[in-house]
C-alpha cells in the first residue's frame, strides 16, 4: 500500500502586527498541524484537510503574507512514518491530558465539567488522523465521568 499523500501549506507573514499570526497558529494548532520548519506545515491529505489549508493560505495573502499549499508524498517511508509519529506524539499528548482532566472531574460532580469533558475528547478526535492508541482510554475515562455525575445525580439526597 502507497504512503498517503500530506497537504502542505508554505506560508509567510509580515510580523507587524502579530494578530494574523497568531490566528493563523491557533488554527493550525485546532487541526493538529505538523511543523516541518519554520512556515511550513503537513497534515494527511483528505478533503477537509486540504480546503482548511486553503482557506488559511488566502487568510494569510488577505493579512499581506504569502502562501502556498501543495500535495505531496514523503519521498520515503522513514520520511512518512517520522511525519505520523509526529501528529501520533501530539495527539497522545493531549489525549493524556485529558484522561488527566476526567480522573480530576470525576470528583468534580459538575455537568458543565464533563459536557467540557466531551466537548475536548469531540476536538481531539477530528484531529487524531491515525488513531492514536490513547483514544480508548480517552473515551473510557470522560464516561466514567460522566457516570459518576449521573450516579450523584441518581441518588437520593
Amino acid at each position: 500500500m502507497a504512503d498517503p499523500e500530506w497537504v502542505l501549506l508554505a506560508y509567510r507573514l509580515p510580523r507587524e502586527p502579530s494578530t494574523p499570526r497568531i490566528a493563523v497558529w491557533r488554527k493550525l494548532r485546532r487541526l493538529g498541524a505538523v511543523q516541518l520548519v519554520d512556515g511550513l506545515v503537513a497534515l494527511p491529505a483528505d478533503a477537509a484537510t486540504i480546503e482548511a489549508f486553503d482557506w488559511l493560505a488566502d487568510e494569510v495573502v488577505d493579512a499581506g503574507g504569502e502562501a502556498w499549499t501543495f500535495q505531496a508524498r514523503p519521498g520515503s517511508k522513514r520520511q512518512h512514518t517520522a511525519l505520523r509519529s509526529q501528529i501520533n506524539d501530539a495527539i497522545g499528548t493531549e489525549y493524556r491530558e485529558l484522561i488527566d482532566s476526567a480522573r480530576l472531574a470525576t470528583g468534580d460532580r459538575s455537568r458543565r465539567s464533563v459536557e467540557r469533558l466531551r466537548r475536548e475528547l469531540r476536538r481531539i478526535q477530528a484531529r487524531d488522523h491515525f488513531g492514536a492508541k490513547e483514544a480508548e482510554t480517552a473515551r473510557r475515562a470522560v464516561e466514567r465521568a460522566a457516570a459518576a455525575l449521573d450516579a450523584v445525580e441518581a441518588s437520593p439526597r
